[in-house]
């Protein structure tokens, strides 16, 4: 039997490297990232809830934030040191310590960041700290599987397609979404790992 891993999410968690920033996201982070809910719309299509208006946003970062205070989720705020601005959001949720397995999602970043690496950056720093700092074994990803952009990034990092679950959420347009389940475990982590720094090297070097 595996001994009861430690996640404290009482503790501020800093993540950090040459590109990005991950700090925990706190309500006044409102100001930084709810330009983006009018700006770029298309960030939002595959939302659970309804995400149009600032009075929206900010109850999605309190519910955010609830869920840390009930240590089932960690949400953090992204900071792209290239562009030198916040740029979207991502959390650990789901966080099941005596099972050893998290999910990872709620993962969004502006049109701005597509295409530049921050992705990848900000993924490898997460997987790091849940199979290396944390010890976590399994780390799951689920999504709306119309959403194949999503869907095909997490193919992209090494996550190994599980299944469907169908009928398996109300979307905030009345329909119900069929969620993709995918995952990633530790043991897999140091061969990802190596596919991971290889495609940050390159994409570093194209910037």
């Amino acid at each position: 039997m595996h001994p009861k891993l430690n996640f404290d999410t009482a503790t501020d968690i800093i993540l950090e490297n040459e590109r990005v920033l991950l700090r925990p996201l706190v309500q006044e982070d409102a100001v930084f990232l709810s330009p983006y809910v009018k700006e770029e719309p298309t960030l939002w299509k595959y939302a659970l809830t309804p995400i149009t208006t600032d009075q929206e946003f900010e109850q999605y970062i309190a519910t955010a934030i609830e869920t840390r205070h009930l240590k089932s989720a960690y949400p953090f705020i992204a900071f792209d040191k290239l562009q030198k601005k916040y740029v979207g959001s991502t959390r650990f949720y789901d966080i099941q310590l005596n099972n050893s397995s998290t999910q990872f999602g709620y993962t969004w970043y502006s049109e701005c960041t597509w295409g530049t690496g921050l992705n990848e950056h900000c993924k490898l720093l997460l997987l790091e700290f849940a199979f290396e700092t944390i010890g976590f074994e399994r780390v799951e990803f689920r999504a709306d599987n119309r959403n194949k952009r999503s869907i095909a990034a997490m193919k992209k990092i090494g996550c190994t397609v599980e299944g469907i679950l169908r009928n398996h959420l109300p979307t905030s347009d009345g329909t119900r979404r069929d969620s993709i389940v995918l995952s990633m475990l530790k043991e897999e982590w140091p061969r990802i790992k190596a596919g991971f720094l290889a495609r940050i090297k390159m994409l570093d070097q194209n910037k």
